[in-house]
């Protein structure tokens, strides 16, 4: 081989290494995330239908996350369940600080 011949190799080399490395850092966040949703999930399953486009959409959603699609769905099913506290916008408290204002001037 030639010294361009092994220059362009270690550099493929170098270059997969990087990519396992990347995708075994990867599988090991999405294992520990799994690990972490099954001590905090109680041991008992549930079973239901769903159409493909959900079970198509939730797995898009676990591959983008980099969780297994069973702790995705885990999370879902908490956040559905969980009281919703009221969050005001910007222009709601801007709307309410004004009507306060002209009702204090008006009345004093």
């Amino acid at each position: 081989m030639n010294d361009r011949t092994e220059t362009e190799g270690a550099a493929r080399r170098a270059r997969h290494e990087a990519i396992r490395a990347e995708v075994a850092a990867e599988e090991a966040e999405a294992a520990e995330a799994e690990t972490a949703e099954r001590a905090g999930a109680l041991d008992v399953a549930m079973h239901l239908r769903i159409d493909r486009d959900l079970d198509s959409a939730l797995r898009s959603l676990a591959e983008a996350e980099h969780i297994p699609t069973s702790a995705l769905v885990r999370r879902l099913l908490r956040q559905a369940v969980q009281p919703r506290v009221a969050v005001l916008t910007v222009e709601q408290v801007e709307a309410i600080a004004r009507r306060v204002i002209t009702e204090t001037a008006a009345t004093g």
